[in-house]
């Protein structure tokens, strides 16, 4: 009863996120890979972890680190395609029609935006950012890593976290979202006070230092 409430919110695509979720953490692993390419996964990943946490004996940092590898990977494969693509890269894959606001936010807030997206527990379109990142030029492939890696990492085990000591509430909440959109929320104007303050302190580090 449990596990169907969370797989229900995976529909239309409940077929292939049951393969996923029969390959335990490899099939984690591999589904946070797609999660950072263009292919949709509609929060496929924190999903994901709150089934395997909640059903499985395994410990809850095991999901949590196969996400962020799987999740790093996506995104480095997704910021290498648009380095060498350019502008083609986005508007190929994420159409036209997006793409000057995208870029827009991107040049106002730089990496602040990559990693805001990576931290909330949300289904974002992150992928349009780390193309954005790559396209850009402006980014080095071990800092744009290390950002999406802690951002990622933090994010999936916080999921991990709270689906290890709560994971009946958890399911409610994903069964019933809209009756939680007001801590939805406050809890993401928190992930994002902290991550662009974050962000900025390590900005005026670097100014200071340069």
């Amino acid at each position: 009863m449990l596990l169907s409430a969370l797989q229900a919110r995976t529909r239309p695509h409940n077929r292939a996120f049951a393969l996923f979720r029969h390959f335990g953490a490899f099939g984690l692993f591999f589904l946070a890979i797609l999660d950072g390419t263009p292919l949709p996964t509609f929060g496929g990943p924190d999903i994901l972890i709150v089934i395997l946490v909640v059903s499985r004996p395994n410990p809850w940092y095991e999901y949590a680190i196969a996400a962020t590898a799987g999740s790093i990977i996506g995104a480095y494969l997704t910021f290498r395609l648009a380095r060498r693509a350019g502008r083609a890269y986005l508007d190929g894959k994420f159409g036209g029609q997006r793409i000057p606001k995208l870029l827009k936010v991107f040049d106002r807030w730089g990496m602040s935006v990559v990693i805001g997206s990576c931290a909330i527990p949300f289904p974002l379109p992150t992928s349009i950012f780390f193309a954005a990142a790559g396209a850009s030029g402006e980014y080095r492939v071990p800092a744009f890593l290390t950002s999406v890696g802690l951002a990622r990492g933090f994010r999936y085990a916080s999921v991990a976290v709270v689906a290890h000591l709560y994971g009946r509430h958890v399911i409610r909440v994903l069964r019933h979202p809209a009756q939680y959109w007001g801590w939805f929320v406050l809890f993401a104007a928190v992930f994002v006070m902290l991550t662009v303050t974050g962000v900025l302190i390590n900005k005026r580090f670097a100014e200071a230092s340069g």
